[in-house]
Order: structure tokens, then C-alpha cells, then sequence
């Protein structure tokens, strides 16, 4: 092993809730290495506002949470999923609280013990936040658990290149170091894939500009199963302003009474559903855009102003004080939304335990397909389906860590037949390319013609970068670039391949369900 390479028993790819949650647990047994591509905290989690749903309430119960996950998911969800992450939701819950994540705690009318929000598709109040930044407040809390543990090494600024297989097993991974423009071996008897998802891939996403769907890449070229990638939920909620880029205002807002108006100051849900604005997301989100279409409007209104100041700055301190930089009074006024691409319900297809098609593979949270969500997230089930399978995952590494054989050699990194680009205007074309077809051929309302026209695109374009990348030397740009085309494709691909209108995938050609068939899943092969 040359001073390029290193090893741990286990290789953690990701830093988001899944990631840190699974190395404090196996850190107690085994040496963890942690591979994050920004700084630690920059991910989707730090971004969640709303929070993470559990059965807290004394009036609420399994069944229910269940039964809203089940309906939100139309008739994709796998029920014995649903039921394990419900049942161990609790646990986790109870497993952050005791590392001090400082949850809401002001009572409710009820008397429970935390405060508890009530979001689309949920038929009680389940859902526990720190305030309006809930992602925030659990990364900070595992980042500084993390960071003082003595068993587990952090490494910033890494980009995760692609799996290394011997003998149909993995036994690490090549990534790119940022600072030192260099592709390093990672060998590990155990590796996890916690990246999260591809908002990226499109135009406007509430996703911060790491999820770029590496782990779903690097998963489908390793031999991994695909599945559901059709599915993108699309937040009907982010905040419409050029200079806010991609700040997203909590479905919590609607479920504290937050009503959506067209531009007239008219409401417009009703039309499209009974349940209004707590409707679930796929159901809001293609309501905003029809509106919008058909109005020629840029934007659509959220108001909660007839709540009253106090209020709002007691339940939504950050999303107040945001909105005021950028000129809107919560407590005044109504504010500009537009959807935005927000989550990834398709993605690697695992078991139970997290495990992979490929033998030492997990892929946990977001960049798994683990039957939760179905077609549709139900709000606040992610941050649960984070924590309750990096659980899984733990258990089950634990439980081989024994049994693990001794790790092969591996080759170092060649790039001895490339150069350095001179082209690099290549990468940021194509990349805004992928993310305006995307956007405007596979967005929220589809068609066979636009998605036709999104895989000739596609296509041209991977054989330009891929190219590009046998040719040049790595960058981080190129390495992300070379993913988005991946994931891009599958997405695409996918959404053919789905013959009628479901959850998140809404067709023009099959604006109806398919009810004559079973629900099925759209499974893609390497």
C-alpha cells in the first residue's frame, strides 16, 4: 500500500444525517473513515426545515402513520417497509434526543412534551422540529459527536470517483482529493454509499449544489440495480427571488394554516384537491404549476400574515428572518413561491439492512430505493428513513465485522495517458445544458414527445463527455458532470418506460393511473 492509499474497515461516503449516524454507532466497534465533498455540514440535511415525523402524539398511532405513508406512496410502497421504519422511528427519535438535539419542546393544547407540526399527506400532528431548522440542528449535533470521536478520521473535500470491485465485491473507493488535484485509493472491508440525491440535475432545486447523484452513478456503473428514478418530487414551496437561488419555505407554514393565492390573491387549491394546501406535495406542486402555465405567470403567492407576527417568529425564526433579507414581511405580506426540484424517491435499490446488489455495498437515506416512499415522499418521512436505516446498516456490519477477509491490493488511480484541459468551458456548457432540458422536458408535467427529445440530448452529450473525461485529468467539475449525465438518463429512461401517470410521474399522454395492472416498479439493469 503506497502513501496514496489508506484504509478502514468501513468507508463512509457522505456526511449528511444517514452517514454521521452510521459512523457514531459503528465507531464503537470498528475504524470509520468519512468522505464528505464540501465541508462537513454542507448538505441536504442542514437544509431540511420542517422536520422528522415519528408517532409522538398520545393520540396517534402506528397504523396511522402507516396507513398516510401507504396512501401518499400510491401503491408503491412496499408495506413491510413502511411498517419497520414507522415501528423504529421511535427509537431513533429517542436516540438523537439523548445526543442533544434540541428539539421544540413548548407544549401543545394536549399537554405532549414536544411541539409537533402537522405537514401534507399526515392525518395528525407527528412531526418533530427544532424550530424551522431541524436539518441544522441534527447535523450540528452529529458533526460535533463526529468530530470528537477518536475512531473516526474526517476527510473534507473529497469526491468520490467511482467503487473499486475485486472479485464481485467492494473493497473501497477511488476519490478525488479537491485541494490536492489528486485521485486517491480508499480501501475498506465495508463501504456506504450516504450521498444523498440529484437535485442538481435540474434548473431549480432546492438541493445545495453537492447533490449532483453521485452515489446513484457510481452504484449503476458498479452493477447496482436502479429503480424508480421517474420519481422526483418537485417542492411546491421555494421562495421566488433571483438572488435567493434555492431557499425552500417549509411545508410547515401550510400546515400552520399558510394559504397559497394566485396572483389576484384568490385561492386555488380547493379546485384540485379537498384537503387544499395540506394536499400531499405531487398533488400541490402540479396544481402551482398548472396555475402558473395557464396564467403566464412567473410565480405564484404563500400567505400567513393573518397569523400574526408573533406568531411566525415563534414557529419560523429562520424562514422570517430569510425572507426579510430578501425584502418580504411574513407577517405583512404575501411571498413569491415556485416548485423546485427537492427529492430523489428512486435511487439504489436495497434490503432492510441496506445492503446493496453488490457484496460490502450500503447505501443509505436518500440515494436508496428502499421501498419507503414509493411514488410519492411523504413529508418528513426522509430524515426518518435516514436515521432508521443507518441503524440497520449498523447492526448488520457489526454483525459481520468478524467474518470480514483480508482486503485484496488495489491498482493506484492512471492517469498517465491524459493531459490537462484546455476546454474547460466544455464542462459548464454541457452541464447547464443537461439542467435546462431536464427542467423543461422532465420536469412536472411530462410528455412522450419532450422526453424523446431529452434521451437524444442526453445521449449526445455522454458521448462529448465521456469523451472529455478518457482525455483530460479529473476535476470536480468533470466528476460531477460525468454523473449528472448518469443519473440524467436513468431518470429519463425510467419515465419511458412508465405508461401511465403515478405519484410524482405525471404523463399528458397517460394522465391516469394504470388500474387494470398491479403497481409495479420501474427496475433498471446495468
Amino acid at each position: 500500500m503506497t502513501d496514496k492509499q489508506r484504509q478502514s474497515e468501513v468507508l463512509i461516503i457522505g456526511s449528511g444525517a444517514s452517514g454521521l449516524s452510521l459512523a457514531l454507532q459503528l465507531a464503537r466497534q470498528a475504524r470509520v473513515t468519512v468522505i464528505s465533498k464540501a465541508a462537513l455540514q454542507e448538505g441536504a440535511t442542514r437544509y431540511a426545515q420542517g422536520g422528522v415525523s415519528a408517532v409522538l402524539h398520545e393520540r396517534d398511532t402506528f397504523e396511522s402513520h402507516i396507513n398516510d405513508t401507504l396512501k401518499t406512496g400510491c401503491g408503491l410502497c412496499d408495506p413491510e417497509v413502511v411498517r419497520f421504519v414507522v415501528e423504529e422511528g421511535r427509537e431513533s427519535i429517542r436516540w438523537l434526543i439523548d445526543l442533544g438535539v434540541n428539539f421544540t419542546r413548548f407544549p401543545d393544547a394536549d399537554g405532549q412534551e414536544f411541539h409537533l407540526h402537522q405537514e401534507g399527506g399526515h392525518s395528525h400532528r407527528r412531526v418533530l422540529h427544532a424550530a424551522d431548522s431541524t436539518g441544522a440542528a441534527i447535523e450540528s449535533t452529529l458533526e460535533s459527536q463526529v468530530r470528537a470521536h477518536g475512531n473516526i478520521d474526517l476527510l473534507e473535500f473529497h469526491t468520490s470517483l467511482d467503487l473499486i470491485l475485486k472479485n464481485g465485491r467492494c473493497v473501497g473507493a477511488y476519490v478525488y482529493d479537491q485541494r490536492a488535484g489528486r485521485v486517491r485509493v480508499f480501501r475498506s472491508r465495508f463501504t456506504v454509499l450516504a450521498t444523498g440525491g440529484a437535485g442538481k440535475v435540474y434548473l431549480y432545486t432546492s438541493n445545495p449544489d453537492i447533490c449532483t447523484g453521485d452515489g446513484i452513478a457510481m452504484a449503476w456503473r458498479a452493477g447496482c440495480r436502479i429503480a424508480n428514478m421517474e420519481f422526483i418530487q418537485f417542492h411546491p414551496t421555494c421562495l421566488y427571488h433571483r438572488e435567493a437561488k434555492s431557499f425552500l419555505i417549509s411545508e410547515a407554514l401550510r400546515g400552520e394554516g399558510a394559504k397559497l393565492l394566485l396572483p389576484d390573491g384568490a385561492r386555488f387549491m380547493e379546485k384540485f384537491d379537498a384537503r387544499a394546501e395540506l394536499a400531499p406535495r405531487d398533488v400541490v406542486a402540479r396544481a402551482i404549476d398548472h396555475e402558473i402555465k395557464r396564467l403566464g405567470s412567473d410565480c405564484l403567492y404563500l400567505d400567513i400574515s393573518h397569523r400574526g407576527k408573533d406568531f411566525i417568529m415563534d414557529h419560523f425564526p429562520m424562514i422570517y428572518a430569510r425572507c426579510r433579507q430578501y425584502g418580504f414581511d411574513l407577517a405583512r405580506q404575501a411571498v413569491p413561491i415556485v416548485p423546485a426540484a427537492h427529492y430523489t424517491c428512486g435511487g439504489v435499490v436495497i434490503d432492510t439492512h441496506g445492503r446493496t446488489d453488490v457484496d460490502g455495498l450500503y447505501a443509505i437515506g436518500e440515494v436508496s430505493c428502499s421501498g419507503l416512499h414509493g411514488a410519492n415522499r411523504m413529508a418528513s418521512n426522509s430524515l426518518l428513513e435516514c436515521l432508521v436505516f443507518a441503524h440497520a446498516a449498523y447492526q448488520d456490519i457489526r454483525h459481520h465485522l468478524d467474518r470480514a477477509t483480508p482486503l485484496p491490493s488495489v491498482p493506484e488511480w492512471d492517469e498517465s495517458q491524459v493531459t490537462d484541459s484546455d476546454e474547460e468551458v466544455v464542462v459548464s456548457h454541457n452541464w447547464d445544458e443537461i439542467r435546462r432540458f431536464m427542467w423543461d422536458y422532465v420536469g412536472i408535467v411530462r410528455t412522450n414527445k419532450r422526453l424523446q427529445r431529452a434521451r437524444h440530448r442526453i445521449r449526445l452529450l455522454q458521448e462529448e463527455i465521456y469523451d472529455y473525461y478518457g482525455n483530460f485529468r479529473i476535476t470536480n467539475d468533470l466528476i460531477e458532470l460525468r454523473n449528472l449525465a448518469q443519473v440524467a438518463e436513468l431518470i429519463i429512461e425510467s419515465a419511458l418506460r412508465r405508461k401511465e401517470s403515478r405519484g410524482l410521474h405525471y404523463s399528458l399522454d397517460y394522465p391516469v393511473s394504470n388500474r387494470t395492472a398491479s403497481a409495479h416498479n420501474t427496475i433498471l439493469q446495468p
